[in-house]
Formats: C-alpha cells, structure tokens, sequence
C-alpha cells in the first residue's frame, strides 16, 4: 500500500522513502492540501493509500470509522524532515503489519 503525506509533512518524503514506499504520495501533489479531512480521507479510501500525518485528527477517525484508509499517526512533534524519515524507515516491519493485517487501523508511531 502506497502512503499520503499530509499537508503537515513535507513533500520531500515522498522521494526520500520511493525506496521502501513505491507509489507514494503528497496531498499537495493531488490538490487536497486547502481540502476538508473528509475529502483526504475519501481521496486515500478511493485510491488505496494510507494517510500519514502528526494531525490526531485523522487517528480519530481512524478509532470511529476503522479501515480503510489505513492511518500512521506521527508523534515526533514538529521534527526535521530527515527525523521523520528516519522515524519512518525505524517502523518500517510495524507499517508493514499495519498495512498487512485487518485488524489494525491506526499506528502510533513515536
């Protein structure tokens, strides 16, 4: 399963994580990043992502509605992209169960 990165995450992921996360995506890329929560969730619903985000908003949904889209909630504050993309590539192995597994909707990652 492909990843979206939210608006509060940079851009920069997508490239830097192609590797370990092919098909990967930013919300910006497809025109959501001034859209509702909503309207990104059913975006990622429809096209088989998994949102990325440190917005809880979206954890939220995922306790309340379950799956899909899958969410991987980031905990790390406002962290410099290369903290973030490590703090990805370090959860790869819980991603991959995350995405692997229907019993999982959200994955707290700190």
């Amino acid at each position: 399963m492909k990843l979206l990165f939210d608006q509060n995450l940079s851009r920069k992921l997508v490239n830097r994580l192609a590797d370990a996360f092919p098909g990967s995506s930013h919300v910006q890329l497809h025109k959501l990043a001034e859209q509702t929560d909503t309207e990104i969730w059913e975006f990622a619903k429809a096209n088989d992502f998994c949102i990325v985000t440190q917005d809880a908003d979206f954890a939220e949904r995922s306790r309340l509605y379950g799956s899909p889209p899958k969410v991987i909630w980031l905990r790390c504050g406002n962290a410099p992209t290369k903290e973030v993309e490590i703090l990805i590539r370090s959860g790869t192995e819980a991603i991959q169960e995350l995405l692997n597994d229907s019993r999982f909707h959200c994955l707290e990652l700190h």
